[in-house]
């Protein structure tokens, strides 16, 4: 019920905004916030399958979750999703400060009723509009530290907000019979394979100059840099061929392929930030959570 793969990449871009902020946090603060954050991002993931169990029941990849197998009731599972939310924000702002639980509860009202209840059963940029609550852990990290937000968690946030529709594009071609049967709109449903392509190659080419920024801003080091051109490199030629090729097995294969790619690209540019902040190899900066 609380997605715990999904979970992951959440709470570990919220990590990195923790530690990348420059204001120490006692461990046990910030073990305690990175514990908020992922009970509120479960919660989300709870919330989300209890609204979307007819969705979920029409869908192979989802047909498993939970509520269409009837291993829990619908109230059961809003009981459960909207207890962990408001705790997961209440102790949030009772253990380090209001401006990060305020950010984590507007994080779990956009999933749920913008994202989950709107957007994703009427338009086809629900992807789009609806990754900001995905993008904003790292921002959430950041003011668990500081008591505030600034340009750097702002860009961390563009980076994944930027990241999501490729990412979850590449995803939905591979998919998209499943999306049409449960009358889901996504882009390639509604605007077919090729519009998609180019959609997910155009973001491509956005993102991997936004993913430099952080060097440009004194936020990634060498480390950083030398990782983001790389791994950005190889991004846009895997996004050039998902564009490429159009029909078949090879272009499923390039699609799971970017898929797939994503997920890495986004780990390694975060763990890179996170070594040079994390170890103190960024700008002469003592550890962070280390010490």
């Amino acid at each position: 019920m609380l997605k715990p793969r999904v979970m992951f990449l959440v709470v570990f871009t919220a990590l990195v905004g923790l530690v990348v902020a420059p204001v120490q946090i006692h461990p046990v603060l910030a073990i305690a916030a990175l514990i908020c954050i992922a009970v509120g991002a479960g919660a989300s993931g709870a919330l989300n399958m209890w609204y979307d169990a007819d969705i979920d029941a029409r869908m192979a990849r989802t047909a498993s979750r939970p509520l269409p197998q009837g291993a829990l009731t619908a109230n059961e599972a809003l009981t459960f999703g909207s207890v962990l939310g408001i705790g997961s924000v209440l102790c949030l702002g009772l253990m380090a400060n209001w401006v990060a639980a305020g950010l984590l509860a507007f994080t779990i009202g956009f999933y749920v009723f913008v994202y989950t209840m709107w957007l994703k059963r009427s338009t086809p940029q629900n992807i789009v509009i609806g990754g900001a609550a995905g993008a904003l852990p790292p921002m959430i990290g950041w003011a668990a530290a500081t008591g505030t937000v600034s340009l750097e968690s702002f860009v961390l946030f563009l980076i994944i907000f930027m990241w999501t529709p490729p990412h979850f594009w590449a995803l939905a071609l591979i998919r998209s019979a499943d999306y049409e049967r449960a009358g889901v709109p996504m882009l390639p449903v509604t605007h077919g394979g090729d519009e998609t392509r180019r959609q997910i190659l155009i973001y491509s080419i956005i993102l991997v100059p936004l993913g430099m920024v952080p060097s440009v801003i004194g936020l990634g080091g060498s480390l950083y840099t030398v990782v983001a051109a790389v791994f950005g490199a190889f991004f846009l030629v895997l996004a050039f061929d998902c564009y490429r090729q159009r029909e078949g097995e090879a272009a499923e294969r390039a699609a799971k392929n970017l898929f797939a790619y994503s997920i890495l690209y986004l780990f390694v540019l975060f763990a890179a930030l996170l070594v040079e902040h994390g170890f103190g190899f960024a700008g002469g900066l003592g550890p962070r959570i280390w010490t």
